[in-house]
């Protein structure tokens, strides 16, 4: 019997998960060619999220709870989780009911039929305007430095076997990007479309400065495109300035009266000058990020881990000892 391996990051999401939870054992009691194990991974939240996720692991042994020290992100709660994996397929959804886990079937179909990784696609998302807009920057980054094809979508709620964690599980570094780990892991990639579903309650935790972190991590930490870019604009802003240079020295023999424009050189000196300062930040922005990494800067820190099946190993260890 196969073992499906749930991994669900939490964030805020005290008034949902017990729901998410139901809908996943719900969805598992009809699949009974598989056991199945959830792990809820607190990012940290403000709200009682991990108190429910206490709760939830005392009242089921397949439950495993793990809270951060602080908060990591999405990314970075799902590479905790993928560590605590034991299963032979991972699966990955949100935490707020919007990935419906009751068509979790179609997902483990399309894995059991050859495929490596299984991405949710929706026909209508509900999400908000600005998540839309987030997410539709993500996947051209992702088309455009990680090699994505064009005709795959790629979302939180996803499948993947047992080799494509383990491969993941080999990035240390700090700011991991799942996304990019999976894409450079296999090629046998798909979607199948599901149903997306309103929110119910709350909103989405993902802020401006959150997806504007989570873009850099994308192309800072899997693509040297940004850098072969940046070379290739210093060499037009090098060859516009030689041609303007050129057409400024024709100018003055043909027409030795027309005055050489102040405005026109300080705007050429402003452009080139930002240019160099764009291109030498996102060159410093590879260079710390590195630094980072050498220092060891942790993907996660984890608080506290919980689980009814450790705490009944731990007390028949203890019943054991001799007196």
């Amino acid at each position: 019997m196969k073992k499906i391996s749930f991994v669900i990051p939490c964030y805020k999401s005290s008034l949902t998960l017990e729901k998410v939870v139901r809908e996943v054992q719900d969805a598992m009691g009809e699949l009974q060619q598989y056991s199945y194990e959830i792990i809820l991974v607190n990012d940290c939240s403000p709200d009682d999220t991990f108190e429910v996720i206490k709760k939830l692991c005392r009242e089921h042994k397949n439950i495993c709870g793990i809270s951060l020290a602080k908060n990591f992100g999405q990314h970075g709660a799902l590479m905790a989780g993928f560590h605590q994996v034991k299963g032979d397929i991972l699966v990955c959804l949100d935490d707020d009911g919007q990935t419906p886990a009751e068509e979790v079937g179609k997902l483990l179909e399309k894995i059991e039929a050859g495929d490596d990784v299984v991405y949710a696609s929706y026909a209508h998302k509900q999400h908000s305007l600005f998540r839309n807009f987030g997410s539709f920057v993500n996947e051209k980054m992702a088309q455009f430095l990680l090699g994505k094809p064009k005709e795959l979508f790629v979302s939180s709620y996803f499948a993947a076997r047992r080799f494509v964690v383990d491969e993941m599980l080999k990035y240390e570094n700090a700011y991991p990007y799942v996304i990019g780990l999976v894409l450079r892991t296999t090629k046998k990639i798909s979607n199948v479309e599901v149903n997306h579903r309103q929110r119910e309650v709350g909103e989405s935790g993902y802020t401006l400065s959150k997806l504007l972190g989570l873009w850099f991590n994308g192309f800072t930490a899997f693509s040297t495109k940004p850098l072969r870019i940046a070379t290739l604009t210093g060499f037009i802003c090098a060859m516009g300035g030689f041609l303007y240079g050129l057409y400024t020295i024709v100018k003055k023999f043909v027409n030795p009266a027309v005055p050489l424009g102040f405005s026109s050189l300080m705007s050429a000196i402003m452009f080139i000058g930002g240019m160099m300062m764009l291109m030498l930040g996102l060159i410093g922005e590879y260079i710390g990020r590195m630094y980072i990494c050498m220092n060891n800067a942790p993907q996660f820190v984890v608080r506290e881990m919980i689980s009814a099946s450790k705490e009944e190993d731990h007390s028949k260890s203890e019943a054991e000892k001799p007196v």
